[in-house]
């Protein structure tokens, strides 16, 4: 499956999906003024692509050589929140497959807060985060 890249800008994260190197990454802020244009694209992509993981045509992840999704964001609004949300159960149903994803969730050892949203995410979805200072 083709790479999917979004260049970061002062509103909108870099979005970096590039299943043949095992990146998955969501970098910087998120405060879009149209959240749903920068983020049904991607939702549209990861949709296809845990199909593909799923009804194993790609035979590249595995219990040796996992999925990992970073998540990096500085700040997210509310509206971001949702989204993110849905990246994360959208990744998640990839271990329907026995395939095991990681998330690494990054943030500032001052930001409680960052670290907080992360936890809520995942209780919410019943998965476990790997929680990375920055």
């Amino acid at each position: 499956m083709q790479k999917y890249y979004v260049s970061p800008r002062p509103t909108s994260p870099e979005i970096h999906f590039s299943p043949e190197e095992n990146i998955f990454l969501l970098r910087g802020i998120s405060s879009p003024e149209d959240v749903r244009e920068t983020y049904y694209p991607v939702i549209e992509w990861i949709n296809a692509f845990t199909t593909i993981v799923i009804e194993g045509k790609d035979k590249i992840y595995s219990s040796s050589f996992p999925l990992k999704l970073q998540i990096d964001l500085v700040y997210f609004n509310s509206s971001s929140a949702k989204f993110i949300f849905d990246i994360v159960a959208d990744f998640h149903k990839i271990t329907s497959a026995g395939i095991p994803v990681i998330v690494e969730w990054y943030y500032d050892e001052e930001d409680t807060d960052m670290q907080e949203a992360g936890a809520d995410i995942a209780a919410l979805i019943g998965v476990e985060f790997i929680y990375k200072i920055k």
